[in-house]
């Protein structure tokens, strides 16, 4: 019995001690589970950057956290938690922080975590001294992000000498404490900006209570020189001298070129994290669109508000964009185009007939787009150097043959004209056609061509062969000749009209491959290869071209050109037609010795009488220098 007993005893005690065991380790299982969850809500929280639904043994720990990080700005970060450790009512475990800071840059270090067991609750708490944030931020120290510029390249010209140098400029702004709407309307008036635009941006600092200065413009040293007494006299004005990029004159090289200036909201809204406010950045043209490369890599640097940086990259230079671009022969042309004093816009272009490099390349007015280089004109008669070349290889006809020039000519019920109503009598040889611009002959011949042969004898010769992707400049035109249609569309289309487009470049890439005998695309940022390779071209069409296109000079549509300094030139003018009753965009492309161009002129009589005469002060002024 009594052994019966001491056994029931020993059975009870064991299960006894069993069951506690379990739950024991029931319950410590759950305080593990707790634990991690509350670090879950942690490190889920970080992730958000907002801390406000975890659980903290510290009051205000989570606007502590956004005080710290609100000056990182609105860099992204990663969080991963490490292994947690339990002992009791305490644990232990760790962060693994990365934040992305602007331009990509990581930041990655680790920071410990601290949880604490509270009436069968778990929260998280502070180090004992210091802050949970950054193991080494001070306890309630805020982090910052702070920018080190990176030394700036250079556009360089094909010498390898910088097209614009630092120069000093002042970088006029609107202090919006000081000044009221009226100072913000003076403002306008002397400086030329878009009027109410300094009184809205004063108006909306006053309506959010801001004191951040309003950027109003910049001046090169010798406007703002010519402008300081009035700014000086207008409360609130603020004027900082510095350095920028910045060509011999303010039209150099424009729009080509582009600009460097303070970033805008929407350009740092659309980089990615590239540009913070009050960063310097092409804004515009090739500094806009090699930016990147200009411009390297700011250092980065998070600094405590107690002191010490808690993490810094060193800025990387820029590298120097190199192009083909000549000063001589730029300023050569942005003379001509300034001494026609043009009504309307202009452009002129030239290209090295060797190499295929752009040498200059002008625009007028020197703001609003590149139309040398993007524009879509129809050619007019200039394009009758891609249609003669088309008609000699193709065996339609010779310079000799006779081709009559009347004054109009009919195909499929739509009459042609030439020029004013002009027309040659008698038998004319095609080679006077051609030095006369005669429309109706290039037209009576024009049947005679597959619908392929002008756009094979314009792609030959450089007219949208392509380049355009491989010149360097973001949206180069090179030019579209269609396919053609039998009939009216034909005969338009070998007089420069229709659907016949070209910008400025590609007639002068069209005059430098009759000038070399071969097809080179044009280059002008240069790249790391050795340069493209030539095309041949049917060098008997092209030694006859080369004599009609010095025709059209000594006896043709261009006799204006006569005598330019620097050699005989050989050249082709052009009239385009576009809409009702506007006036012709007006050409003029040709070459003299190594130098082949284009000039436009949107609105004028003739090529021969409004563009070839900027052609002419163009070569005029190159030879001079």
């Amino acid at each position: 019995m009594r052994r019966r007993l001491a056994l029931a005893l020993t059975v009870l005690l064991v299960t006894g001690a069993v069951a506690g065991g379990w739950w024991w380790t029931r319950v410590e299982a759950q305080r593990d589970t707790a634990a991690r969850v509350a670090l879950g809500t942690y490190v889920d929280g970080w992730r958000a950057r907002d801390l406000s639904n975890v659980p903290f043994a510290q009051e205000g720990a989570a606007a502590d956290f956004a005080a710290a990080v609100e000056g990182l700005r609105n860099a992204p970060v990663t969080v991963q938690e490490g292994e947690l450790d339990r002992s009791g009512d305490t644990a232990e475990s760790s962060l693994d922080v990365s934040w992305t800071l602007p331009g990509g840059v990581a930041w990655t270090y680790t920071t410990p975590v601290r949880l604490v067991e509270r009436e069968g609750r778990w929260l998280v708490t502070g180090p004992g001294d210091g802050s949970p944030w950054h193991p080494d931020l001070a306890a309630g120290a805020t982090m910052r992000l702070e920018r080190t510029p990176a030394a700036r390249a250079d556009l360089l010209d094909r010498d390898g000498k910088p097209l614009m140098p630092e120069g000093t400029v002042y970088r006029i702004e609107l202090d919006p404490v000081k000044a009221d709407a009226a100072d913000a309307a003076t403002l306008e008036e002397v400086t030329g900006v878009t009027g109410g635009s300094v009184v809205d941006a004063l108006a909306q600092r006053t309506k959010d209570s801001s004191q951040a200065p309003i950027p109003v413009i910049t001046y090169r040293a010798a406007d703002y020189e010519a402008r300081r007494a009035r700014l000086d006299a207008i409360t609130g004005v603020l004027a900082t001298k510095g350095t920028q990029p910045l060509g011999p004159t303010r039209a150099f090289g424009q729009p080509l070129l582009g600009t460097v200036g303070e970033v805008t909201a929407e350009m740092v809204q659309e980089s990615d994290g590239r540009y913070l406010p009050g960063d310097v950045a092409g804004r515009s043209g090739l500094q806009a669109q090699y930016d990147e490369q200009l411009g390297g890599t700011p250092g980065e640097s998070v600094v405590s508000s107690a002191g010490p940086t808690l993490f810094t990259t060193r800025p990387e230079a820029g590298t120097d964009v190199r192009t083909t671009l000549d000063p001589r022969v730029q300023k050569a042309a942005e003379s001509a185009l300034a001494d026609a004093d043009l009504a309307v816009p202009g452009a002129l272009v030239a290209v090295d007939v060797p190499s295929g490099q752009v040498l200059a390349v002008a625009n007028s007015p020197s703001s609003g787009f590149d139309r040398a280089l993007t524009g879509h004109y129809p050619p007019g008669s200039t394009f009758k150097v891609a249609s003669t070349y088309a008609y000699l290889t193709k065996d339609v006809t010779t310079p000799d043959a006779v081709v009559p020039c009347p004054t109009t000519t009919t195909v499929d019920g739509r009459s042609f004209h030439n020029y004013a109503g002009e027309s040659i009598p008698g038998r004319v040889p095609f080679s006077q056609d051609f030095a006369h611009s005669c429309n109706t002959a290039f037209i009576s011949l024009s049947q005679e061509l597959a619908t392929t042969d002008l756009r094979d004898a314009a792609t030959a010769l450089g007219i949208g062969a392509g380049w355009g992707d491989t010149l360097g400049v973001d949206g180069a035109f090179d030019g579209s000749i269609p396919e053609t249609r039998k009939g009216t569309d034909q005969a338009a289309a070998v007089i420069g009209q229709g659907r016949d487009e070209v910008s400025p470049l590609s007639l002068a890439v069209m005059s430098a491959s009759i000038a070399r005998g071969t097809y080179v695309p044009p280059v002008l940022v240069r790249g790391g290869d050795g340069g493209p390779r030539p095309s041949a071209l049917d060098g008997r069409a092209v030694g006859q071209i080369r004599s009609m296109m010095s025709d059209v000079v000594t006896s043709g549509t261009a006799t204006v050109m006569r005598s330019t300094p620097g050699g005989p030139v050989r050249g082709k003018t052009g009239t385009a037609d576009h809409g009702v009753d506007e006036e012709p965009y007006t050409w003029f492309t040709g070459y003299q010795g190594d130098v082949a161009f284009a000039v436009l002129v949107e609105e004028g009589t003739s090529g021969g009488e409004t563009a070839a005469p900027v052609a002419k002060d163009f070569l005029t002024a190159l030879a001079r220098r």
